[in-house]
């Protein structure tokens, strides 16, 4: 994919200077200046296109890729957290066991009073 991206991207910006050179001849010739103007301003938008096409995609959407990491990182922390959760004893278990053992305890006290 990133070969493909930087051959359409290597193509791009040869006809964006293609275009841009045609653009400049005929905006030196007066009478056909309207159609160089809009050939020019194409050909500027082409350029940053293929520009756009070599660079990676943390550069190129700076704000999609921080929350997309963000997004991971939250993954990462909910699964851990699960994980660590099994590896925790049932906190409940350990309460029913616990009342348990205080019941029988109180059970073998002597009577006061």
């Amino acid at each position: 994919m990133r070969l493909l991206r930087g051959l359409l991207g290597t193509v791009l910006w040869l006809l964006a200077a293609v275009l841009g050179l045609l653009a400049v001849i005929l905006c030196v010739t007066v009478i056909l200046l309207p159609i160089g103007i809009p050939l020019l301003f194409l050909s500027r938008r082409l350029f940053g296109i293929a520009v756009r096409l070599f660079l990676p995609r943390g550069v190129r959407h700076p704000l999609q890729e921080a929350d997309r990491s963000a997004r991971k990182t939250g993954r990462k922390a909910r699964t851990r957290a699960r994980k660590l959760d099994k590896s925790l004893p049932d906190i409940g278990a350990a309460k029913k066991k616990s009342r348990k053992f205080l019941k029988r305890r109180r059970k073998n006290l002597p009577a006061v009073g």
